[in-house]
């Protein structure tokens, strides 16, 4: 848990512990100022996802030990790019968002009632 604000107005929720996500794998949707592609939507990536993503040169499936990253299956909670999501949602592709999990710094690029008709719903 964090003292960062949600896109509900409310406490920043764990977006995933496993996989381990977040510009610091502590879980975390949040803004970090090392983190220029601003991974602060917590989204259930999909298969249409994921294929979307690597056609745009990244590979999301394929494990990277180096960089503490696991490799994503559809299902799994992941902390995306603001502006990766964005384009996702051009073309159709957006995957859900769990808003409860997701920074209220996305407001700035993403209208509310945007990522609501994106809500995950569990």
């Amino acid at each position: 848990m964090t003292d960062e604000q949600n896109v509900l107005g409310m406490e920043l929720e764990t977006c995933s512990d496993d996989p381990a996500t977040g510009f610091e794998r502590d879980g975390c949707c949040r803004p970090h100022p090392a983190d220029a592609g601003r991974h602060e939507i917590c989204a259930v990536v999909t298969e249409e996802f994921l294929e979307f993503s690597a056609s745009r040169g990244n590979d999301l499936v394929t494990p990277r030990p180096e960089l503490n990253f696991p490799g994503l299956e559809p299902g799994d909670r992941w902390c995306l790019c603001v502006g990766r999501w964005l384009e996702a949602e051009d073309e159709g592709v957006a995957p859900p968002v769990v808003l409860e999990a997701t920074s209220e710094e996305v407001l700035e690029d993403v209208m509310f009632t945007t990522l609501n008709q994106y809500e995950y719903e569990e």
